[in-house]
């Protein structure tokens, strides 16, 4: 009967170590798309729908340079940094700023 309880014993323990695991993920998941929904919240203030708009379709290309920009642009409002709403001018010129300088080529005819 010792053997029994004993496999009883690590089982139990087995499941409640999973069972903490999966909370925390939980927790984990629960807090990142708090934190999204909160980032959403300040663009939506602080971008005007163009400007948004511009920005959603460089995160389907460049979603790295999209999300650097975005936590620029949350840490910036939250710093109280941002007085105006920024317009799609004035995002394309933080954007070409950002995106890394790209080697232009020529191609000299003869």
């Amino acid at each position: 009967m010792d053997e029994l309880e004993e496999i009883r014993r690590r089982k139990l323990l087995e499941l409640q170590q999973r069972q903490r695991e999966l909370e925390e993920i939980q927790r984990q998941q629960e807090l990142k798309q708090q934190l999204e929904l909160q980032k959403k919240i300040i663009l939506r203030k602080i971008l005007e729908p163009e400007a948004r708009e511009r920005l959603s379709r460089l995160k389907l290309a460049h979603p790295e340079i999209a999300e650097a920009v975005e936590n620029q642009l949350v840490a910036l409002a939250q710093a109280g940094k941002i007085r105006n709403v920024i317009t799609d001018e004035m995002l394309v010129e933080i954007l070409k700023r950002v995106q890394p300088k790209r080697r232009e080529t020529r191609i000299v005819r003869k």
